[in-house]
């Protein structure tokens, strides 16, 4: 894509517009010369591939000036099946190029014949080839004076190496293969110099996980010994250091990789197949690259990621639907200074957000700049300009609500992609992110703040070719460094974009490689799991600092493009707080047995973590309450402490009813109400007859027995009266107490006797009560939990 900042830009000085045109001329001029002198090329030479491969290795210095001499290097090959003869290696100088665009163009084109390739410089200042085999690459080197380039202007010019010989079938000389570059000519300083930000990360994949060792020091278990080999000699993270530790850089780190390598430092295990782990070797390693970042961050600009690098477009997009996922960006950003505070012992940065390659929309810059970043890292191919500008603006965009758009150079922050192995991949590259970079000072007298994002975890080749480019842009004549929070600062450019792309515009290939919804349910579930398990902890740091890490790193950029690896990574920190939380049960229990109307029955808890838990509450239903309560009612709780590495025996009081058997459920409950645990189920056998029935059973006879000694008295005192002479109407008169009468006193105190021990006595055996439906064992309902 073109940007409008290729044009000219009007704003510059006449004598610079003048020397840029008539520097143009005068390259053009030898150009053609060049060209009449070869001869037309015929339709099946047109159409075929360069007969000749030109590889250009080395180019040095990327950037010269006057008094230099400039030394070119690489290798030719002969493509054909006949041998090239009286071959030479030359270089030639193009024409000036005044825009990006053109330089865009150029590279794309960079080994085309059917291009112009300029004047070749000649003299003895090319490599002569006696005869070039097929297939057999040769190698040459060529070094000149820069004062014989015929560099006019400042600018940036086109260099092309090219191969010239004939061969059997073509006996002419022609050439037969070129590879074209970039030579930027500043030898003296600019007139205003642009000042550029360099953003030098220190980011790599997630290492730890949840799980720690048993014991006091809780030793991290790795999900592999990949992060020892980083920051071993030689590896990605060694070269990062030892690259950036000489270059002007703003230093932006994943707090995640340095206490990954602290506890590294500190010992640590690696995790084997099943549940086996294996003891790290690599302490040494981790404490000489801690120390050597210590030493290259002091005095630097240091900026902190929100910790474990969380994929923000993938929040944005996927995950605010689902409640909790944006606390989870918080807390990473609240623990990201005090983690580079506590490794690395300074003060950095964590006002900068960072979505993946810098591509934005509304949705994005919300969640970027909801745990407090001012400021977000864009980038140009995203944040268009479309004011049709002649010049690239300084990245700094005020975007409303106190929000800052950082917004980097595409072509610069892009420049250091793909496949840098080979010499030649990363001479090009290096040349062309010089000429990018002069051409953006070019283009205009007004001073600049130009700000370059490079990918996040660069490969070693990658690495090696920033900093050679760096080297020699730091050591120019045309850019001056400057600290991202300076860049951030500056005054925008009033007439540069402010507007925010739609979400519809954010590209498919990025969304495509994004976290899914079902990625942050399942991280909310375990958000859920750990706020129940903490609950009960007496020592709740222990499980909430490695499992609050672990699940900012199930958030983490470094999955994308690896859904597999990153669900089996969320399933292992579930799974791992299942088997925790589990270590706090119940025991099972058998059936009990009661012989009597009240009796006690004991529950257990079992603690198996290192740690005492309490703040739990076991609760004792029955089933049946008219037949078995607990307490004295359905159910009954009681507060449980456990040790740790220790079972807690918890009595419950019970009275029985009735005979028979009876459902009882024991479950442990948080403070809150929370279920804590599996419940477990047993059941309670009543066998005897209840003392207090037996009471009311003796009760009742004893009462029947004085009514006949009453009735018997009545009758006694009854046939004395009538032996005395009493009259019937005496005798009469008592009638309703004799035996006859069936609701007489004799017969109706058995019955009120019953009637009164009915009401609050057991029921009989012979008279069981009806089943009824077991009581809820929460009866305080579930209700929606608030997250934390």
């Amino acid at each position: 894509m073109a940007e409008a900042a290729d044009f000219q830009g009007t704003s510059a000085s006449p004598a610079r517009r003048w020397l840029r045109r008539t520097g143009a001329l005068l390259a053009g001029a030898p150009l053609l010369a060049g060209l009449l002198q070869l001869p037309a090329a015929t339709p099946a030479q047109a159409a075929s591939s360069d007969p000749v491969t030109v590889s250009l290795d080395t180019l040095s210095p990327g950037a010269p000036g006057d008094g230099d001499t400039l030394t070119v290097s690489g290798t030719v090959t002969n493509n054909g099946k006949q041998p090239v003869t009286q071959a030479h290696v030359d270089l030639r100088v193009g024409p000036q190029l005044n825009t990006r665009s053109s330089i865009d163009n150029t590279a794309r084109h960079s080994d085309d014949l059917q291009l112009g390739a300029g004047a070749e410089v000649g003299g003895k200042y090319v490599e002569k080839f006696t005869k070039l085999a097929p297939h057999v690459a040769q190698p040459f080197s060529i070094s000149v004076p820069v004062d014989k380039l015929d560099l006019s202007a400042d600018g940036v010019y086109q260099l092309g190496v090219s191969l010239s010989g004939q061969t059997a079938a073509q006996p002419w000389e022609q050439m037969l293969g070129i590879q074209r570059t970039f030579l930027p000519w500043q030898p003296s300083d600019a007139d205003t110099k642009t000042k550029t930000t360099f953003l030098w990360p220190l980011i790599s994949d997630v290492h730890m996980t949840a799980k720690t060792g048993a014991g006091e020091l809780q030793t991290p278990v790795f999900l592999n010994d990949d992060l020892a080999k980083e920051i071993a000699p030689g590896g990605r993270l060694a070269q990062m250091l030892q690259l950036g530790k000489d270059l002007d850089v703003t230093w932006v780190v994943d707090p995640d990789l340095l206490a990954s390598v602290d506890a590294m430092a500190k010992g640590y295990k690696i995790r084997g197949p099943g549940d086996t782990t294996t003891t790290g070797t690599h302490q040494a390693v981790a404490k000489q690259w801690l120390a050597g970042l210590q030493k290259a961050v002091t005095g630097k600009e240091v900026v902190a990621l929100p910790f474990a690098d969380p994929d923000l477009a993938s929040l944005a997009h996927n995950g605010t639907s689902v409640t909790g996922s944006l606390s989870h960006l918080k807390d990473a950003t609240d623990v990201a200074a005090l983690t580079v505070k506590t490794v690395l012992h300074v003060t950095p940065s964590t006002d900068f957000a960072w979505p993946v390659a810098g591509a934005v929309d509304p949705s994005i810059i919300k969640v970027a700049t909801s745990a407090g970043a001012d400021n977000v890292i864009a980038r140009s191919d995203s944040l268009q300009e479309t004011a049709g500008l002649s010049y690239t603006p300084s990245a700094a965009r005020p975007i409303g609500g106190g929000t800052t758009a950082v917004v980097a150079d595409s072509r610069l922050s892009t420049a250091f992609e793909g496949d840098l192995t080979k010499a030649q991949s990363a001479t090009l590259a290096v040349q062309q992110f010089l000429a990018q970079s002069l051409e953006v000072t070019a283009q205009t007298d007004d001073q600049r703040n130009i700000v370059i994002a490079p990918q996040r975890m660069p490969s070693p080749s990658q690495a090696q070719t920033m900093a050679t480019a760096l080297r020699a842009l730091q050591g120019g004549t045309w850019s001056q460094s400057q600290d991202l929070t300076a860049a951030a600062k500056a005054k925008p450019d009033p007439n540069a974009t402010t507007r925010i792309p739609s979400s519809s515009s954010y590209p498919s290939a990025l969304r495509r490689k994004e976290l899914p919804k079902e990625a942050f349910q399942q991280i909310a579930r375990t958000q859920d799991k750990l706020a129940n398990f903490q609950a009960i902890l007496e020592n709740q740091s222990r499980v909430v600092t490695p499992f609050g890490r672990a699940i900012n790193r199930e958030m983490s950029t470094s999955w994308r493009g690896r859904s597999t690896e990153a669900q089996g990574f969320r399933t292992g920190v579930e799974n791992w707080l299942d088997d925790l939380a589990d270590q706090v049960k119940l025991i099972d229990k058998s059936e009990t047995k009661l012989s009597g109307r009240s009796a006690t029955i004991p529950v257990t808890v079992q603690n198996n973590l290192v740690q005492p838990v309490g703040h739990l509450v076991l609760r004792l239903t029955s089933t049946m309450p008219t037949r078995l309560k607990i307490g004295g009612q359905a159910y009954y709780e009681q507060p449980v402490e456990v040790s740790g590495g220790h079972s807690q025996s918890v009595k419950f009081s019970t009275s029985a009813n009735a005979n028979g058997r009876v459902a009882v459920v024991a479950q442990l409950y948080t403070e809150d109400g929370q279920k804590y645990g599996d419940p477990v189920s047993f059941d309670v056998k009543v066998t005897e007859v209840t003392p207090t029935v037996m009471l009311v059973i003796g009760g009742g006879v004893l009462l029947l027995v004085l009514a006949g000694f009453r009735m018997y008295t009545q009758r006694k005192r009854a046939a004395a009266r009538r032996a005395g002479g009493d009259g019937p109407d005496t005798a009469g008169g008592d009638d309703t107490d004799g035996p006859g009468n069936p609701d007489g006193p004799a017969d109706r105190l058995p019955e009120e006797s019953d009637a009164g021990a009915g009401a609050d006595d057991p029921e009989q055996p012979s008279d069981p009560a009806p089943d009824t439906a077991p009581e809820s064992a929460d009866p305080s309902g579930t209700g929606e939990r608030v997250d934390r």
